[in-house]
């Protein structure tokens, strides 16, 4: 099942959209390369999406909503398998030449018609309940902080750390099965400044002299990230005036949270008086993006997303898929923010940097 709704380009994209706009950040390819011959790149990130098959089928073996569902994994994990193997020898097959769009996409396709329709609910409910019951006590952290601009380090490093939880990254899939992630360990260990893309700094200068009156925020994965990391962060700005828009997956992929799922979340962490620890969430909204990927191609986003965010003037992507995969580059009429953890290392290998380095990735848009 693939989202059917239409979809509008997201209205803050430079125009014109076809020369200003490249979705996806690492070229596999370029025009001088052979149509007929995958290239040195293309062979590389097939072999990370290789690799990341025995973990999708592990979970959807163990997926209870679907009958037969292990002879069911097994023929997503030679179906997919097989496509990949494809484009190996004959990079146009299967829609290509492939990009890490494509290769999403192809896997949710597969999923979807053998009936997997969100193999990682399970493990999501799991951690959507353990981050609630840490929520107060991180947001206490934060408050405690007086100085505004340590403060609003405190925060970035919150969303960092909860971006850790990812189990589209097969290294990290393994970690977590082992161990699960404790968060306030993992905000004390982020690899140390300066990242690899590191413009907070100036993103604090600018913070303590500046408001946005309002922020689009396109979230990542359930659990920690979104619940002891974004909403947070979405909290500071709330405090500070800002009408707040967290855009959301429309169907589930990986371990990202979706619409449905964050409108949930953020209903239980508000209390009777439709306050998120003390501060007014009436400015709080939740868009539906239209999307269906771990990746989001921002020319093709839902009606009411692109009617929400039309005024914004600050727009935040997070997470390795949509702010370092893809949109990197991507420029903005408003101010903007990339921010996400390096979890491949092929990713590391592309930006210089190191694997689990950070990228903070802050632009400023005069007079918009």
């Amino acid at each position: 099942m693939e989202s059917s709704s239409p979809t509008v380009p997201f209205p803050l994209l430079q125009t014109p959209i076809e020369s200003n706009y490249r979705v996806c950040t690492i070229p596999y390819r370029f025009p001088s390369d052979n149509p007929r011959k995958a290239t040195p790149v293309e062979i590389q990130w097939i072999d990370v999406f290789l690799n990341s098959v025995p973990s999708f089928r592990h979970r959807a073996e163990n997926d209870p909503t679907v009958v037969d569902a292990a002879i069911k994994a097994e023929k997503f994990a030679e179906r997919y398998t097989a496509m990949l193997e494809d484009m190996k020898k004959n990079p146009e097959s299967h829609g290509g030449p492939p990009d890490c769009i494509l290769l999403c996409r192809l896997r949710e396709q597969v999923l979807r018609e053998l009936g997997f329709r969100d193999i990682f609910k399970k493990v999501k409910d799991e951690e959507n309940a353990k981050a609630i019951s840490l929520f107060e006590g991180v947001v206490q952290l934060n408050d405690a902080i007086e100085d505004d601009s340590q403060r609003v380090e405190n925060l970035v490093r919150g969303i960092l750390a909860g971006n850790i939880f990812d189990l589209g990254s097969a290294q990290l899939a393994e970690v977590f099965a082992k161990d699960g992630m404790s968060f306030l360990a993992s905000c004390q260990n982020l690899v140390p400044r300066p990242w690899v893309i590191d413009d907070l700094d100036e993103f604090k200068t600018k913070c303590t002299k500046k408001s946005w009156k309002k922020a689009v925020i396109f979230v990542d994965n359930s659990g920690a990230d979104v619940i002891l990391g974004i909403l947070p962060f979405a909290r500071e700005l709330l405090r500070h005036g800002t009408t707040v828009v967290l855009a959301a997956n429309d169907l589930p992929s990986i371990n990202d949270v979706t619409y449905p799922e964050l409108v949930e979340i953020v209903s239980k962490l508000k209390d009777q008086n439709g306050k998120l620890m003390g501060v007014d969430a009436s400015g709080l909204l939740i868009a539906n993006s239209g999307n269906d990927l771990p990746v989001i191609d921002l020319s093709c986003i839902s009606p009411d997303l692109a009617y929400l965010a039309s005024d914004a003037d600050l727009v935040v992507l997070e997470g390795m898929g949509r702010a370092i995969e893809t949109n990197l580059y991507a420029q903005l009429k408003c101010d903007s923010i990339k921010i996400g953890m390096v979890k491949h290392p092929e990713v590391a290998q592309f930006l210089g940097g190191r694997l689990y380095d950070c990228v903070f990735k802050y632009n400023e848009v005069l007079n918009y």
